[in-house]
């Protein structure tokens, strides 16, 4: 029983630590950054979502066109 109590209190030990640790760590921030980067863009494109189609739907008349040509 009490080899058990050791390892139990060895085992809060190692996870309060390694929570202190993740806790320092900063390297994770780049992930936030890039994270935030996209919910940006995800919500202009949503704004100018009528626009967008415009110009896409623009690009592939033209290459349709331009095909019938070649081909033709």
């Amino acid at each position: 029983m009490k080899e058990l109590q050791i390892r139990t209190k060895n085992l809060g030990k190692r996870i309060t630590e390694g929570v202190k640790a993740f806790w320092k760590d900063e390297s994770g921030m780049g992930t936030v950054e890039v994270i935030l980067i996209i919910v940006v863009l995800i919500g202009l494109v949503i704004v100018f979502k009528k626009q967008i189609s415009g110009i896409v739907e623009d690009i592939f008349k033209t290459i349709r066109e331009e095909t019938r040509e070649i081909t033709n």
